[in-house]
């Protein structure tokens, strides 16, 4: 599915790819999945996409952001909304969908193959546009997990699934204890950086 002088372009969700490794069991290590994707073909745009709380003095994902900008990923944040569920909990809402798609649509001319990493079924009508101006699109995601964190929709949409449990060994390590943070969904998360 992956020539070696197609231009590509990564579209990484970033709370949604941290869920689906974590439920699998490892962290993402950036440098090797960049590298990865670099050898599958010309990488045009590795982004990440992620929302960030602006009213902690420490965000606790802020090094892995700093590392992924440094290393050659495209940074995509804005401020993530916090509140209180009906339980009483805190939670934090920041969903990039809309920043997302802008950025796939606009780069979709000078590609010929877009990964997404997110299992989210909100992006099935972006991977039909995509395809629909002849790029193909390779959905990153799981359905190793319970529940499974790939949509049915969006897995079918795709011109090619790749179940991220079988990239464990080429762009995972073991999840790191003690070094969590606070993810759009509110979960306790952890970054990694490399």
């Amino acid at each position: 599915m992956f020539y070696k002088d197609d231009r590509l372009a990564l579209f990484i969700d970033g709370s949604n790819l941290h869920a689906a490794a974590k439920a699998l069991g490892f962290d993402m290590d950036y440098k090797l999945l960049r590298q990865e994707f670099e050898r599958r073909g010309k990488l045009v745009r590795a982004y990440y996409y992620t929302a960030l709380l602006e009213n902690e003095e420490y965000s606790p994902i802020r090094p892995l952001i700093d590392w992924l900008n440094y290393n050659g990923y495209r940074i995509v944040t804005k401020p993530a909304r916090e509140y209180t569920d009906s339980m009483g909990r805190r939670r934090v809402k920041g969903n990039m969908d809309v920043e997302l798609t802008v950025d796939a649509m606009e780069l979709a001319p000078r590609l010929d193959h877009a990964v997404l990493f997110s299992g989210d079924g909100d992006f099935r009508p972006l991977v039909e546009a995509l395809q629909r101006q002849g790029v193909r699109v390779s959905v990153v995601s799981t359905l190793r997990s319970q529940p499974p964190m790939i949509a049915d929709e969006l897995r079918r949409q795709a011109d090619n699934f790749i179940e991220l449990d079988a990239l464990r060994e080429i762009v995972g390590r073991p999840p790191r204890e003690g070094r969590e943070h606070t993810g759009v969904t509110g979960v306790a998360t952890t970054p990694t950086e490399t």
